[in-house]
Formats: C-alpha cells, sequence, structure tokens
C-alpha cells in the first residue's frame, strides 16, 4: 500500500474529511488547495488525495484550480435533514442533559425564556440522585436577572433588547445576596457573555447556585440555557469545574442540531 493510501484511510483523515467538507460549506465561493490548507492548517499533499478521492464519489468538483462542493455532498445534506426532522431537538437537549447529569451529579434543567421576555421557565429536568439536591417542578417559572439560566439568556441578548429589558426592570429582593442594582447586573451579564456562561450563588434562592449556558440551533437562534443547580455548601471548590462542563456541554448539543460558530 503506498503512503498517501495509507494517510488517506487515517483516522485524522477521517477528521480532515469533515473539516473539509465543512470549510467548503462555509466558503462562498470555491476554494484552491492553498486556501483549504491554510484553513485546515494541513499539508497540501494530504488535502489533495483526500479531495482526489471525495471527487470520485462527486462530493467535491474541481473546478480551474478550486475546489466547491458537488452533488454528492448536497444529496447527503438533503438526507441529513430529513433525519434531523425525525429526531426531535427535545430529544438531542435531553441527550445532553443526561450526560451532564452525569459529568457533574447535580440537577439538571433546561429553561427557555417566556414570551413576556422577563422570565424563565424550566421546560425539562433531570434530578440529580444525591440526598441533598436542588429539586423543581417542570413548569416553574423564574425572574431572568436573579438566575443563572436568566442572565445566560440575557447575556446572548446583546443590544437593544438588553437595554429595554435593564429599563423595565424593577428588581426584586428574593434573598439578602440578590443582585437589584441594574448597573451591576449589565456589568455581570457582560460578563456572562464574554465567559460563555453564567453563575449565581443565592440569588433567587437561598443556598443554591446556578451555572448556565446557552443552547442554539442551526440558525443561531437561542433555544433555551441548559442549566446546572445544585446546593451552594456543596460547590464552593467547583464553580470553575461546572462553569467549563456546562460550556462544553452546551456546545456540543448545539452542534449536533446544526449550530456552527463563527471564529
Amino acid at each position: 500500500m503506498r503512503t498517501d493510501e495509507r494517510g488517506a484511510q487515517s483516522p485524522q483523515s477521517v477528521t480532515r474529511v469533515i473539516r473539509l467538507v465543512e470549510a467548503l460549506c462555509a466558503s462562498p465561493g470555491p476554494m484552491s488547495l492553498a486556501d483549504l490548507a491554510r484553513a485546515l492548517d494541513a499539508p497540501k499533499s494530504s488535502l489533495a488525495a483526500l479531495l482526489r478521492g471525495l471527487a470520485e464519489e462527486h462530493f467535491v468538483i474541481g473546478i480551474d484550480g478550486a475546489w466547491r462542493l458537488g452533488p454528492g455532498a448536497f444529496g447527503l445534506g438533503s438526507a441529513l435533514l430529513e433525519a434531523r426532522r425525525r429526531l426531535q431537538s427535545s430529544d438531542l437537549v435531553r441527550d445532553g442533559m443526561r450526560r451532564l447529569a452525569e459529568r457533574c451529579g447535580e440537577t439538571v434543567l433546561f429553561g427557555v425564556r417566556d414570551e413576556d421576555g422577563e422570565t424563565l421557565t424550566y421546560v425539562d429536568v433531570i434530578e440529580s440522585r444525591k440526598t441533598v439536591r436542588f429539586i423543581v417542578p417542570v413548569g416553574d417559572r423564574r425572574p431572568l436577572y436573579s438566575t443563572a439560566g436568566g442572565r445566560a439568556l440575557l447575556a446572548a441578548d446583546a443590544g437593544p433588547g438588553l437595554r429595554r429589558y435593564l429599563e423595565r426592570l424593577r428588581p426584586e429582593a428574593f434573598t439578602a445576596h440578590t443582585e437589584t442594582g441594574k448597573r451591576r447586573l449589565a456589568e455581570l451579564i457582560t460578563a456572562a457573555r464574554e465567559a460563555g456562561v453564567a453563575q449565581t450563588i443565592d440569588q433567587a434562592s437561598e443556598g443554591v447556585t446556578g451555572t448556565a449556558a446557552v443552547i442554539r440551533d442551526a440558525a443561531g437562534t437561542v433555544l433555551g440555557a441548559l442549566i446546572v443547580a445544585a446546593p451552594s455548601l456543596r460547590l464552593q471548590d467547583r464553580l470553575d469545574e461546572l462553569a467549563r462542563l456546562v460550556r462544553e456541554e452546551a456546545a456540543v448539543i448545539s452542534r449536533s442540531l446544526g449550530y456552527r460558530a463563527k471564529d
């Protein structure tokens, strides 16, 4: 077997094929071999072998020294869209919630912003198996400003929407620690946007810590917030870990729904 044939069958080549197709999908026009090599940070020789194989299956077409997607890729895309219709978004979110619950051992929730724009409703919950745990019924509503899920949703609403929300907000203190200052809330929401995750401690309920990140669909629309909630005393040394876990799982779920973050 020749060297390029062995390389074309390696696990790394599978990853490169996926990245190559994604690069062509994202490009507004055909891409040269040099452009693809730069975009994927891969050797031209390796990519040339992969492109030849894809061209044989009509997944790509070479035109004047450049490459674009072919009919095989569009046929696969149509089949994938049909498969996605059969696999409901809620199933993918639920699968991600289960994974996160296993990884962190705490209660995991999915919350959506209500039509009034002021509150969040928990629409799905996977309770922790621990004796002392956060418990909330599906359908429970909470103000956006005092919850991790709400702040994550607000952080995703950069621009006039957030300003209007803060202008009409009349915050109420639910605990001795609830933040009610609008300027400080704006700072916390901005920090959550930059970090990609929001965290609250004893804000909506005494002794409860929340960590949340948003989930997006293929169009980039925010579907809701993925949330971990647990007793504050148990999470004092786990805040960074939970932020990482929630951020990672929200990204995995969003990707499974077709979302591709812009560089």
